[in-house]
């Protein structure tokens, strides 16, 4: 199985590319891209690269963690498992129905 990793505190000018070459030297890399604001297009100064031997990926990990780039000092760990964000239910407010 693929082992998706965190990178943080990345300059925003770093692309999907520079990313997947930073990790590379590390083993396979199957995808490597920036987080960027969907009404700005600009990096968020993070992204995930997924690798898929868990050996290279914890080398990279420990390899590229506290690497500084552009005066940054990358921030790499094992990514956690996305959460739903998706909102529950709902209602409240009363905005926009009958009240009475």
């Amino acid at each position: 199985m693929a082992k998706n990793i965190y990178v943080g505190n990345l300059p925003f000018s770093t692309s999907d590319d520079d990313l997947n070459q930073l990790f590379s030297p590390f083993g396979s890399v199957s995808s490597a891209r920036i987080i960027k604001d969907k009404f700005t297009d600009r990096s968020r100064g993070f992204g995930f690269v997924e690798m898929d031997n868990d050996e290279e990926a914890l080398k990279a990990i420990e390899g590229v963690n506290g690497k500084e780039i552009d005066g940054r000092a990358l921030k790499v760990s094992e990514a956690k498992p996305r959460e739903d964000k998706r909102g529950g239910g709902g209602g409240g407010g009363g905005y926009g129905r009958d009240r009475y």
